[in-house]
């Protein structure tokens, strides 16, 4: 079977794969499952990794990270639509795009046709509140409608930080528990938000002994070194979409809402926006991209990327 999981909205792709993962028997998990980085992937590589035997199981998942987006026209694309008709049936090979890409190329037209397609954006209004609604549940805890709608205005749409919210708040609350809008304001203040911020002041000052600490201090309050630098590449596109829009002579009330961001987030980024260049804050975005897919792909531990990039900003 063939899949292709893209759109912007990280924490459902990632969780659309995990359920494509699970139909591996877990303990034969590391023998029938390969991660591959699309973006120096060649066609023989690729083939070899379909085409292995499932060791004692019926399939083996084959999980391709960005090459849609990084492969160019020509050769390598046509040989791989030319390979897609011929994946055998014993494995599923998963294409998962973090990125826009072009959708007039022939291998993205041929899994619209043969494939099967997910696309996730982020939920917005009601969808959203309906869906923070049903994760509650599924931990084990109700949610009014009022604290629901408070939480989304702090912690935005992202899927990933609203359930990293709402797991906090299970736990304050505990099995069979109701969330209220107080809980919210006295659970989900902003100081991750506001550590966070710390952490882009220090590097966007190119001060290298207070970002490391910063970061430090945001990995012994318990949060993952994978979430740290999901939320460093959401800062990085915030700056960049407020220098952007600042260029236009907009109030940070109406980049806000161009952003469908808070307006302190706003005018704290304006701040921070000013220590980096265009071109610093691109070379940036592309740095926790290729951070992020090294760490995807274990060719490299979270931790000790954040750190080497931060090393490597100030220096």
């Amino acid at each position: 079977m063939l899949y292709l999981l893209y759109g912007p909205d990280e924490f459902a792709r990632t969780e659309e794969l995990a359920r494509i993962k699970a139909q591996v028997p877990p303990d034969l998990a590391d023998l029938n499952i390969t991660v591959l980085d699309g973006r120096r992937l060649k066609l023989d590589a690729l083939a070899a990794a379909c085409e292995a035997i499932p060791f004692l199981a019926d399939r083996r998942v084959v999980v391709v990270h960005d090459l849609l987006k990084h492969q160019r026209a020509g050769k390598d694309r046509d040989e791989l639509r030319a390979y897609l008709e011929r994946v055998p049936p014993t494995c599923d090979l998963v294409f998962v795009e973090s990125e826009d890409f072009d959708k007039r190329s022939a291998v993205f037209t041929y899994l619209k046709k043969a494939g099967e397609l997910h696309e996730f954006q982020p939920k917005q209004g009601a969808e959203l509140l309906r869906w923070v609604a049903e994760r509650a549940r599924m931990l084990g805890v109700t949610i009014e409608p009022a604290a629901a709608q408070r939480l989304v205005t702090f912690a935005g749409n992202e899927g990933r930080a609203l359930v990293n919210e709402l797991s906090k708040l299970a736990s304050y609350v505990g099995a069979g528990g109701r969330i209220t809008a107080h809980d919210v304001e006295r659970m989900v203040a902003d100081d991750q938000e506001q550590n966070l911020f710390a952490f882009i002041d220090e590097v966007s000052a190119r001060r290298r002994g207070p970002a490391l600490a910063s970061l430090r201090r945001l990995l012994d309050e318990g949060q993952a070194a994978t979430y740290i630098l999901f939320m460093v590449a959401r800062q990085v596109r915030v700056l960049l979409g407020v220098k952007e829009l600042a260029a236009q002579r907009l109030r940070p009330e109406e980049i806000a809402a161009r952003l469908g961001q808070k307006p302190f987030v706003v005018r704290k980024a304006l701040e921070q926006a000013r220590g980096f260049s265009d071109a610093d804050l691109l070379r940036l975005h592309d740095r926790v991209l290729e951070l992020d897919q090294a760490t995807k792909t274990g060719r490299f531990e979270a931790a000790a990327g954040l750190e080497l990039l931060v090393a490597e900003l100030c220096a």
